[in-house]
């Protein structure tokens, strides 16, 4: 059983079950210190599938709980799949990063060699980008990772068009994917930043829960300063900034926004939970959100809330960067009164030429 009882970053056991109880349940891969994601049982291993400060990290493991090895990749990226069954002597696995699309691997588990089986054909040359993985700071002093991509060779002279993007909540872990948008946003000579922001569950429940409710301020925080160090470190400032956010993200580009209007030069919101006092009047759905963000009902919730609600926090008088609002009208879970009320009152506050 793969289990987080007393384990956030979760574990797997044995049970018997004739005798169930967990005193008696037997640990066979203990709690790591990275956050172990998946577990398949193939080949008469276990194939543990972990994320190691947000990258994949795969560990095979023998059913005594001894390690194998650990299945290399060809770089920073995203690996899933690893089914089949006992008696197999191979495995397949999709592996995907910020440039190199969705590709299906073999994997030998005796020899513990990958070969491509099947791969998607584009008009890139991965090797022409980079990306690494760097850290920083917030403002309560957590380290935060974050993955950057650009061009090969890149200058590191303030000057380049930055896309900064997060999430942060519901436990959702932001690994490196490919995306079309992002690799055109590439070639245009454009950095992509890609935060790795607590409410997430990068690290298990414990950053999960560090973003969540009354501790959702620092979600924010933490956004807000991996603006900070993209500028301290040299890869742009805030003319050349953007930030861009869906859903739970919108919410994040919209706090952000009304909290540092003067740090970035254009925001993009999307489908944001953006009126926190009223989110959870909304629809059936929503209202099962206040696991992450609690309710106005109660009253301490209610302060974190409208302390720091997108819409109750636009300030009259205020420049505000050009900001792009986007929504759906039949979006049934954010629904699009958000981003209606939102959009009034940015317009309504603007205080110069900024659209």
């Amino acid at each position: 059983f793969h289990t987080n009882k007393d384990a956030p970053r979760n574990r797997v056991v044995a049970i018997d079950i004739q005798n169930p109880d967990p005193e008696n349940w037997r640990e066979i891969i203990p709690q790591a210190e990275e956050t172990l994601g998946s577990v398949s049982y193939v080949g008469g291993l276990f194939v543990a599938r972990y994320l190691e400060d947000a990258k994949t990290l795969v560990r095979l493991v023998t059913p005594g709980g001894e390690a194998v090895r650990d299945v290399t990749f060809p770089g920073i990226g995203t690996a899933s799949g690893f089914g089949g069954h006992s008696g197999d002597t191979e495995t397949f696995y999709s592996f995907q990063s910020y440039t190199v699309p969705p590709t299906i691997y073999r994997y030998d588990l005796e020899s513990g060699e990958s070969s491509v089986f099947k791969e998607t054909q584009i008009d890139l040359d991965p090797g022409e980008y980079e990306t690494i993985q760097v850290f920083y700071t917030s403002a309560d002093g957590t380290r935060v990772p974050m993955f950057l991509t650009y061009t090969a060779g890149l200058e590191r002279n303030g000057d380049n068009p930055t896309l900064l993007y997060g999430y942060g909540g519901f436990n959702s872990s932001q690994t490196p994917s490919f995306r079309v948008d992002r690799l055109v946003w590439l070639e245009m000579g454009g950095i992509f930043a890609h935060a790795n922001l607590r409410g997430g569950g990068e690290y298990g429940e414990e950053w999960h829960l560090a973003g969540t409710k009354t501790r959702k301020q620092n979600v924010f925080d933490d956004f807000i300063a991996a603006a900070e160090y993209l500028m301290a470190e040299g890869y742009t400032s805030t003319p050349r900034l953007a930030i861009q956010g869906g859903s739970n993200g919108g919410l994040l580009v919209g706090a952000v926004l009304t909290q540092r209007p003067e740090l970035f030069s254009a925001a993009l919101p999307a489908v944001g939970v953006l009126d926190m006092l009223r989110y959870h009047t909304a629809s059936l759905n929503a209202r099962q959100w206040s696991s992450d963000y609690g309710l106005s009902e109660n009253e301490d919730e209610f302060r974190a809330l409208h302390a720091y609600s997108p819409y109750h926090n636009v300030q009259e008088g205020t420049c505000y960067p050009p900001t792009l609002v986007t929504t759906a009208d039949r979006d049934d879970r954010v629904v699009p009164w958000n981003s209606f009320k939102f959009g009034a009152a940015l317009q309504h506050a603007q205080a110069c030429e900024n659209p």
